[in-house]
């Protein structure tokens, strides 16, 4: 009966303490299980695990058994069912399910899986096992992981089409695997995007010498058709021994500082801290959305005087932030973050929308116009992406104000990014009575020809030429230069940051019109400014 079972299969019993088979089938001989000197070959391989089998309880037990070395291996799922003994010797039924089709069938897929099919590098998935691997080592000291981001690919993509895009990808991708050592493990991990997984010998130089070599593998252009192509790449390193972290943080964390590398031009070493300042904005980031939702902003507003008679000219609005704990987060945290995320768009919307309120509400207090303007920042971001002139004309119907009540405050960076689009703006903004002030002049691009093309009609300069000026020259003929030029060109100028009389009058003299700052005010709530306003300009 043994015979005709159709996988190999043997009846084991002890005798003597060692582990023999009794009978055996023909496909267990065929399989070359059979018995060599008296004892089967199998059992050198699997003897103990029987034999613990034999002498235990069990009734039923199922092994893994691989035979053979990695290149021509075999696989089988071993079965072992106790039999009754026979004279007291334990005895048990052994069959062998050949399963190495299976295995050698999983084993392609899983290669497959793994492996990018464009430059035959491990992929995303493959590389993570790769670190896995090494993290179960336990030896963090000793390797790192680069993440390499190509810059401007996309270009070549765009310009060339993808299958240029594919060979300079290959290209690359032989030129890093030439400059790295046979140990390093190279990967492709998205498009334009590999990784290195690097043996660390000599601590963490080991990685920057590497990120050196990569990127000058690169210097010399490559040649696609007709077009000679330049390439260069942003480079981020993570050392494992920076943290306890998994496989997939290290990754992540060599990915946050080829973002930052890609920022500064220059290769960057993960740093712990630098993370945590990330993933506080993005905390912020959360905040601020719900906060926009749940209407938990408000504006301060600072005066603007004018300094020919002290009189209050107009109000800077200004966005603050009281959190439903009780929390004030500063606008130096929270603009840049709105910025980032675009939350800029509604977050200067509802500003226009509520500074107009705001004026509105003090008219209607005064029985007419209450003799102050409004000045509303504007971000360069906004600019961009936002239909800033129908905004402006729908909150102007809205609360039946007239644009001339408006002062639009923009950086100099709004004037860079997109020139054409920002002077379309401007142009737009002024036929609705609103006028233009560049803020913070002197601390950006200060390209003076934009004061010559752009329809401006103040300078706002910035405070840190202001504090401190009277016992400082070199700002002295800074401010002097700024209102002089202001002059020259028939702008109107405001000085931000005037603290004490004194200050107030030095600008007098200097010909400055209008001034801002603590001497004045603070930014204060809406009831506190229409105070006064009325106190002021009594």
């Amino acid at each position: 009966m043994l015979d005709l079972l159709p996988v190999p299969t043997a009846i084991a019993s002890v005798v003597s303490g060692a582990v023999v088979f009794d009978t055996v089938n023909i496909a267990f001989r065929a399989a070359g299980f059979a018995a060599r000197e008296g004892r089967a070959a199998l059992l050198n391989e699997i003897g103990d695990q029987i034999l613990v089998f034999l002498l235990s309880g069990d009734t039923r037990r199922r092994m893994a058994l691989r035979l053979g070395d990695a290149v021509d291996s075999r696989h089988y799922d071993v079965t072992l069912a106790r039999r009754e003994e026979s004279a007291g010797t334990p005895r048990c039924i052994m069959s062998l399910v050949d399963q190495t089709p299976e295995q050698r069938t999983e084993t392609s897929l899983r290669r497959e899986m793994n492996t990018d099919s464009l430059t035959g590098l491990p992929n995303r998935t493959g590389f993570g096992d790769l670190v896995e691997e090494r993290v179960a080592t336990g030896d963090r000291a000793r390797y790192a992981v680069l993440a390499i981001n190509l810059d401007r690919f996309s270009r070549v993509n765009a310009c060339m089409g993808s299958l240029s895009g594919d060979e300079l990808l290959i290209s690359v991708a032989r030129r890093f695997k030439g400059v790295l050592r046979s140990s390093d493990v190279l990967a492709r991990t998205g498009g334009d995007e590999f990784a290195v997984l690097l043996g660390l010998r000599d601590g963490a130089d080991d990685a920057l010498h590497a990120a050196t070599r990569l990127q000058q593998a690169l210097i010399q252009p490559f040649q696609l058709s007709d077009f000679t192509i330049r390439v260069e790449c942003s480079i981020g390193i993570a050392l494992a021994e920076d943290s306890d972290a998994e496989a997939e943080d290290v990754i992540r964390h060599a990915q946050f500082a080829v973002k930052r590398s890609k920022r500064t031009g220059q290769t960057e070493v993960y740093r712990p801290h630098l993370f945590d300042i990330v993933r506080s904005q993005f905390s912020i980031e959360t905040q601020l959305r719900h906060a926009l939702e749940a209407r938990q902003l408000h504006l301060a507003f600072q005066p603007i005087c004018d300094l020919s008679n002290g009189r209050i000219s107009s109000f800077e609005a200004l966005a603050r932030w009281r959190t439903a704990e009780g929390e004030n987060i500063s606008p130096v945290d929270f603009i840049p973050v709105a910025e980032e995320s675009g939350l800029i768009v509604p977050l200067g919307r509802w500003a226009m929308d509520e500074a107009a309120r705001t004026l509105s509400d003090w008219d209607r207090m005064a029985g007419g116009d209450c003799g102050a303007r409004m000045a509303v920042n504007l971000s360069a971001v906004q600019l961009q992406r936002d239909n800033v002139e129908a905004m402006f004309a729908e909150v102007l119907a809205q609360h039946q104000l007239s644009g001339h009540r408006f002062t639009i405050e923009l950086t100099e960076s709004a004037f860079v990014v997109d020139p054409d689009r920002t002077l379309r703006t401007m142009l737009a903004l002024k036929e609705m009575g609103a006028q233009i002030a560049m803020d913070d002049f002197g601390t950006g691009y200060s390209n003076l020809a934009y004061l010559q093309k752009l329809p401006i009609d103040k300078l706002k300069i910035d405070r840190s030429f202001i504090t401190g000026m009277l016992a400082d020259r070199d700002k002295v003929a800074i401010v002097r230069a700024i209102l002089s030029l202001a002059q020259a060109l028939g702008l109107r100028t405001t000085a931000e940051g005037i603290e004490t009389q004194e200050l107030e009058h030095t600008l007098v003299a200097l010909g400055c019109a209008f001034g801002q700052g603590y001497f004045y005010s603070r930014p204060i709530d809406a009831d506190a400014a229409y105070a006064l306003l009325l106190a002021r300009n009594a």
